[in-house]
């Protein structure tokens, strides 16, 4: 495998990702998360931003983003930030 292949997203190969929410996330949703870090931050307007980092593949991800669905919580963002 070729440098250029290893730095190449596909499905199949984890990738780091930085997703972020609107609100304060308790720190007992980070076990559902797998290995992904959080972060709470407040903003200048005094509102709470949720941010989760971590190394997943394409279905570990797709399944992190239905179980936000499911709390009911929009997406900021969604940066793959490394490959």
């Amino acid at each position: 495998m070729t440098g250029e292949e290893r730095h190449r997203l596909t499905l199949d190969r984890p990738a780091t990702y930085e997703i972020r929410v609107p609100g304060h996330l308790d720190r007992s949703w980070a076990k559902r998360t797998g290995r992904m870090s959080m972060t709470i931050e407040i903003e200048d307007d005094g509102q709470p931003i949720t941010t989760l980092v971590g190394r997943v593949d394409q279905a570990a991800l797709h399944g992190l983003l239905r179980w936000i669905y499911s709390l009911g919580l929009p997406l900021i963002s969604v940066v793959c930030i490394e490959v």
